[in-house]
């Protein structure tokens, strides 16, 4: 079996124009490619990512996908053809032809099922066709052509948003999705537990986000959100805040560090967020429970004290006779 080929590679099997190429864009997890070509015939080596390539124009496209028997089909714009990864496969076109190529990686389209279905992926596979007639995903792809022409504002979030709504399209229409054993809700090994908790107390004082703490243990966020929930008994969120409420606790013990200081390195966005939250969770602000810490201090200290004179008098007594 030959090694797949990423979509850059394409080109050296295939002769044709690259009129648009999205790689310089850094989309993440999408990449597209729009190809003139003349007629020709090559055979491709499969492809390391799954591949749609949406029709601009009307011509007759033949194809033998991974050694089968060859295939023969009109395609025009709203067809499509839908490639899986890892096959190779031969081509045959007698006229030019103008197309959108649009590639995703495995990882990519694994973690949009995740979160669809809730469950961990083990295998997706693209059901195999030359010329479906998909409307709905021809027009997503050509506003994706048309974002990598124009790179309008808010671009990233506009690539992002087609991005989920193609590779849901895809999973609902075009994919056989077989699903792990063991479903979202058998909570993390501990291992992961143990890295999330390090990792956490380790970089308290800075912003920590969900989809860094899922990529930290190589889970969509969704899939991740719902495993710490049931590892930990709360949202990612509620776990952060509290482990910032107990290290803010911890540094008011210190009388020399002032209130904004140590908001700062719990990882509180400023001293009023820390004593909102002291307000809500121990119904007392910073400097209030400070002063509770420093009194119970001097208490303890005032104890120890009336300990040590009391058992010096006592001495005293014992070795005067008077006991």
């Amino acid at each position: 079996m030959d090694r797949p080929i990423c979509p850059e590679d394409l080109p050296q099997w295939m002769a044709g124009e690259l009129v648009i190429d999205s790689t310089p864009l850094g989309w993440s997890d999408i990449k597209l490619r729009h190809y003139r070509t003349p007629p020709q015939e090559i055979s491709v080596p499969g492809l390391s990512d799954f591949a749609i390539v949406a029709y601009q124009n009307r011509e007759t496209i033949n194809w033998r996908p991974n050694g089968s028997t060859w295939e023969s089909a009109s395609v025009s714009p709203g067809s499509v053809s839908v490639v899986t990864r890892s096959e190779s496969s031969h081509w045959r076109w007698d006229g030019a032809i103008e197309a959108l190529h649009i590639y995703m990686p495995f990882d990519a389209l694994a973690r949009i099922a995740e979160e669809a279905f809730e469950r961990d992926v083990a295998e997706i596979e693209l059901k195999a066709s030359l010329a479906a007639r998909d409307m709905a995903l021809a027009e997503m792809i050509q506003r994706l052509a048309m974002e990598a022409r124009a790179k309008g504002l808010g671009g990233p979030l506009y690539v992002e948003a087609l991005r989920c709504q193609i590779a849901v399209h895809i999973l609902r229409n075009h994919a056989n999705i077989r699903f792990q054993s063991k479903e979202w809700n058998d909570g993390l090994p501990q291992a992961q537990r143990r890295l999330l908790v390090n990792y956490i107390d380790e970089n308290i004082g800075t912003s920590i986000s969900l989809s860094e703490l899922a990529s930290l243990v190589g889970l969509s966020v969704f899939h991740f959100s719902r495993r710490f929930h049931k590892e930990f008994g709360r949202p990612p969120y509620a776990y952060v805040l509290q482990r910032r409420l107990e290290h803010a606790k911890e540094q008011l013990s210190r009388r020399d560090l002032p209130l904004k200081v140590i908001a700062a390195a719990s990882g509180f966005s400023d001293q009023s967020h820390m004593t909102r939250l002291f307000k809500r969770t121990l119904n007392v602000t910073p400097g209030e429970y400070r002063r509770q810490l420093m009194s119970t201090s001097r208490a303890a200290e005032a104890g120890h004290i009336g300990d040590d004179m009391r058992s010096s008098e006592g001495k005293m007594r014992w070795a005067s006779g008077i006991i």
